[in-house]
């Protein structure tokens, strides 16, 4: 029992890492969003320039990650109280990932080290091809409508309406639009697929070898 326990935990420290993981690449994927961008015409709705605009996104990312910045300050857009709230959210629930992160990584570092030297590689050949699956049934729900996703994500994670800006109390939205972040959510999906479709292969490989 203690060992399925073991077993059981170490596994989930490994998806936990992986979901984190790719969280985390996909904050950071600047490119991600100069393609927003450009592919979408921000620059020419909003009348700014590119650099213009990356200069507020760099803003929002500074704000984002680094604790000592306690007030979000754009160069070119005004806050109300609660868009502001509501980038204070966000920036907790960064931490938050950042620190699952942190600590499955340690977890999911000893687990796979206990693994190889048991040679049983074997116990994760099951649980990622169960995954596999996982990340195509929301890319379909996505594909389907990722308006009411996009609904139902915020309100899993926020407990209140801050995240419903007004166009003319928090313009920032303006250049962050909904369809950049359904972008982020394929890009996350594929990322996890691959992630998934990785370690099933080399679980398997190593199991067999």
């Amino acid at each position: 029992m203690k060992n399925k326990l073991r077993h059981f935990f170490g596994t989930a420290s490994i998806f936990v890492f992986i979901l984190t993981a790719v969280i985390a690449l996909t904050i950071l994927a600047v490119p991600l969003y100069r393609f927003s961008l450009n592919f979408l015409n921000i620059p020419e709705q909003v009348g700014m320039s590119v650099n213009q605009i990356m200069e507020n996104y760099y803003a929002v990312l500074k704000y984002l990650h680094f604790p000592w910045l306690d007030t979000l300050v754009l160069p070119d857009f005004p806050f109300s109280a609660s868009g502001a709230f509501h980038f204070y959210e966000v920036k907790m629930l960064f931490y938050i990932n950042y620190g699952l992160l942190f600590l499955s990584g340690i977890a999911t570092f000893f687990y796979l080290r206990r693994i190889k030297r048991g040679n049983s590689y074997w116990r994760l050949i099951q649980p990622f091809q169960i995954a596999i699956f996982v990340p195509f049934v929301l890319l379909f729900i996505l594909a389907i409508d990722f308006d009411a996703m996009f609904v139902i994500f915020h309100e899993i994670l926020f407990n209140n309406d801050a995240w419903l800006f007004d166009v003319t109390t928090d313009p920032v939205i303006t250049i962050l639009p909904q369809e950049f972040f359904m972008y982020c959510f394929t890009f996350a999906f594929i990322l996890i697929e691959a992630s998934f479709i990785g370690g099933y292969w080399l679980s398997k490989k190593k199991a067999y070898s």
